[in-house]
């Protein structure tokens, strides 16, 4: 493990938090790249990168206090020190989600088609994070296997697969739904692998239940769309 990645005199740059940030940062640029292909303004797509960032934080950070509660009883100095990691992401997901829904509508800026830009890049922000949670040690699988890394290089896959499927969306929130099926996808096969996450039902963690439930709600709205694009598609032929 290398928590620490650098020290400058009284400065210390903690590996985790160091590779959050890096990764939010090449996200928030390439999202500010893209947004006039999708009709969006680049000024918006940035101050949403910076809305969803601290609605994310907020609430990823939130379900992991809530999750170890007795721990932070004990040690209620700890509540907000990032240091060594602590964030949930489903928990920074559904924050960012309203705080994002709230925003676009105050913006006009159209929930699916921004959603569209936007989630590729945060799969790829996602990857940057896990090799932070490597380098700081948590996140960890059993028997020393390194499931961070595993899950970084998924979500490069998903990067990669979401980028050039944008290119070739024949709906707006074909995107972003995708996402929400190939992300939640990885996370329940992932979670086999996971050392540091309890089983809370049916031998599932927490996660492993979120995501299956994420799939259940989401496929039927994907498989919807798809057969009215499919429908518009035949009448204008």
């Amino acid at each position: 493990m290398h928590p620490i990645l650098l020290k400058l005199g009284p400065l210390t740059v903690y590996s985790y938090g160091a590779f959050v940030a890096l990764g939010l940062a090449v996200a928030a640029f390439l999202i500010y790249l893209r947004a006039v292909n999708f009709g969006i303004n680049k000024d918006d797509s940035l101050d949403l990168v910076v809305l969803m960032l601290v609605a994310g934080i907020a609430g990823a950070r939130l379900l992991y206090v809530l999750l170890n509660i007795g721990y932070y009883r004990a040690n209620p100095s700890e509540l907000i020190d990032l240091s060594k990691g602590g964030l949930v992401w489903y928990g920074g997901f559904f924050s960012a989600l309203g705080a994002s829904i709230v925003y676009i509508k105050q913006k006009k800026m159209g929930f699916w088609n921004t959603m569209d830009l936007v989630t590729p890049y945060i799969a790829l922000g996602q990857a940057f994070g896990r090799v932070g949670c490597f380098l700081n040690g948590c996140c960890y699988g059993f028997n020393g296997i390194p499931v961070q890394l595993y899950s970084s290089f998924l979500l490069v896959i998903i990067f990669i697969l979401l980028r050039s499927w944008q290119d070739r969306r024949r709906f707006k929130g074909e995107i972003a739904l995708g996402y929400c099926i190939l992300y939640s996808l990885k996370r329940f096969g992932v979670e086999f692998l996971r050392g540091d996450n309890p089983r809370v039902f049916l031998g599932l963690t927490i996660s492993q239940v979120i995501s299956l439930v994420v799939i259940i709600l989401v496929v039927p709205i994907f498989m919807k769309k798809v057969s009215e694009w499919k429908e518009k598609d035949t009448v204008s032929k």
